[in-house]
């Protein structure tokens, strides 16, 4: 049997915390292992409980969902992180898909599409909506292009030409199995590329892949 994915609810609302954990917890392949109430108690929960998948509130009171985030992703054994936002075009967002979030959710989000972010989070995708993906390159292009350009440009000619058409790809939002597709390839081929890329790039996900290559200019 599959084990259940292990969630660590986080925001300094005990109200969102209960609903939360009410809503998820009430599901065969997810558990609620635990909750806290500020960023600053993370690092703690997560040795206690590892837990796969960590919902983090973005406005907290002592150490705020950015920074958490940040410590938390530089970990070796880091869980996956969906952060939580009242608002979709939260400057903030970006930050924190930037230290290693795979993805976001918003609070009003409906219940279906929370528990489908967590699940997929959990299997390695990321979590964003086709609209919060446009309003977040937006915000990648509006700030200063041409240095950021170059740089990233610099970082992706690491990769090998195989290498970086699946970087571009992974940028244009298509799945391992659509990469596949395009690319004539088989669905862990991609994959064992995707791994060399992350490696290359010294990142965390695919997220801050699309956002490189978004900075780059190439998609």
């Amino acid at each position: 049997m599959t084990e259940a994915i292990r969630v660590l609810v986080v925001d300094d609302d005990a109200l969102v915390r209960a609903g939360l954990s009410m809503m998820l917890g009430g599901l065969d392949d997810i558990t609620i292992v635990a909750e806290a109430a500020d960023g600053s108690e993370v690092g703690a929960a997560v040795d206690r409980h590892r837990p796969h998948v960590v919902l983090m509130d973005i406005r907290m009171p002592k150490v705020d969902g950015l920074a958490a985030t940040e410590a938390l992703r530089a970990r070796a054994d880091a869980p996956e992180v969906i952060v939580l936002t009242t608002f979709d075009a939260d400057e903030h967002v970006l930050r924190a898909l930037r230290a290693g979030a795979s993805g976001f959710v918003l609070k009003d989000t409906a219940p279906a599409e929370i528990v489908q972010a967590v699940r997929s989070v959990a299997r390695g995708d990321p979590a964003l909506s086709p609209a919060v993906t446009r309003r977040l390159m937006d915000q990648v292009s509006g700030g200063p292009v041409r240095d950021q350009r170059r740089r990233a440009r610099e970082r992706l000619d690491q990769l090998s030409d195989r290498e970086r058409d699946v970087a571009v790809a992974i940028g244009m939002g298509r799945s391992n199995a659509e990469i596949a597709g395009e690319l004539y390839m088989s669905v862990g081929t991609v994959k064992a590329h995707i791994t060399r890329v992350l490696a290359k790039l010294d990142l965390n996900n695919r997220v801050q892949v699309a956002l490189l290559v978004h900075d780059a200019g190439l998609v």
